[in-house]
């Protein structure tokens, strides 16, 4: 049984339409691949779900009832965009423990974080110092901090190397064998084994 649906989602920028009409279903352990040319709605599509940006039309609904879209139901997700969201000033182990007090984890698993993405060596010095690869892991180590329901990735191998991103799709396996879900935009040809896949088309000019 789908716990995530989208019915008929839309898309604006301004007066411009970037997508319509787009529904998916994603089921315990599921993952959604969302393919398409840039600035065809990727990454806006993943902050509709989110519940960081309003539809043009449409609606989520989690558990077959409408998703919420507060606090509560940003405690389901972690969400990885374009951006790393690291404060620079701040060590790799002070952003998790950062990240894992906004996400609400009572017992976070930040030493077992660092360690799965390779970051012993780098876990006290500030983020500033890292390489946009070592940036990256760091982003990516919040995913092991503790379980959510729906993970929403936005090109999440971007600058990484052949172990990071060994190091990931370990991770995803390891989400979805516990029921987790996931949303991926990639260009990338990772080996997800999506159990579905999305193709938004290039964006077009509203009538």
């Amino acid at each position: 049984m789908a716990l995530l649906t989208a019915h008929g989602l839309a898309c604006r920028r301004g007066d411009r339409l970037v997508f319509e009409d787009v529904g998916f279903a994603l089921e315990p352990g599921g993952l959604l691949r969302i393919a398409g040319p840039n600035g065809s709605g990727k990454t806006s599509l993943l902050r509709l779900v989110a519940g960081l940006a309003p539809a043009a039309a449409g609606r989520i609904e989690w558990q077959g009832a409408a998703g919420d879209t507060g606090s509560e139901w940003r405690r389901q997700l972690r969400f990885l965009g374009h951006l790393d969201a690291l404060k620079p000033v701040l060590t790799v182990r002070e952003n998790l423990a950062a990240a894992a007090g906004l996400a609400g984890l009572a017992d976070p698993a930040i030493a077992e974080a660092i360690r799965r993405l390779a970051l012993d060596a780098l876990a006290d010095l500030p983020v500033r110092f890292l390489s946009a690869g070592q940036r990256r892991r760091a982003a990516l180590a919040r995913l092991a901090l503790g379980p959510a329901a729906l993970w929403l990735l936005d090109e999440p191998t971007t600058h990484l190397d052949g172990a990071g991103v060994a190091a990931f799709l370990a991770l995803v396996a390891e989400h979805r064998q516990r029921g987790g879900m996931a949303l991926v935009a990639t260009h990338d040809d990772l080996a997800l084994a999506p159990s579905g896949r999305l193709a938004l088309g290039q964006p077009r000019a509203a009538p």
